[in-house]
């Protein structure tokens, strides 16, 4: 099986009054764990730093724009291999990836931020942190919440 690499930017992205922003990915073949909430993630391309990779695939995803909001790149990093089926080919690789991590706030409430799905996804939604332990959590993202005690 040939293997590939990708460089990945995700997000906590907090709203002003405290709920963070997760998604699920549409159940196709080429997504992983589209059983479990996400932090929102996408792939950095070779020209783009990872914060503008983080600000492109939140407007690409759910047509937010982030560019004006409070970003700090945090000082962790996770590291991550699975098996995956490519979307261009269909071949399936195993993909090693690296992933950055930043947190976003956003200076209005959940309910005043207008979000939109797009193709690659059948939901989106605000989370109270209280509701977080409630949930199917891809492991990466869950062992992120963990470290940022986000839930226990």
């Amino acid at each position: 099986m040939r293997e590939v690499y990708k460089i990945i930017a995700s997000a906590l992205i907090f709203s002003k009054d405290n709920k963070l922003l997760m998604w699920r990915k549409y159940p196709t073949a080429w997504w992983i764990y589209t059983d479990c909430w996400h932090i929102p993630w996408g792939s950095v391309n070779e020209w783009e730093s990872l914060k503008d990779a983080v600000i492109r695939e939140i407007k690409e995803e759910i047509w937010l724009d982030i560019s004006d909001s409070k970003i700090i790149l945090l000082p962790y990093w996770d590291s991550l291999v699975s098996e995956k089926t490519l979307k261009e080919s269909w071949e399936k690789v195993l993909c090693h990836m690296e992933v950055s991590r930043f947190k976003i706030s956003i200076n209005k409430n959940a309910s005043d931020i207008v979000l939109q799905l797009t193709d690659n996804l059948i939901e989106i939604k605000w989370f109270n942190l209280e509701e977080l332990s409630n949930i199917k959590h891809a492991p990466l993202g869950k062992k992120f919440l963990q470290k940022m005690w986000c839930i226990k």
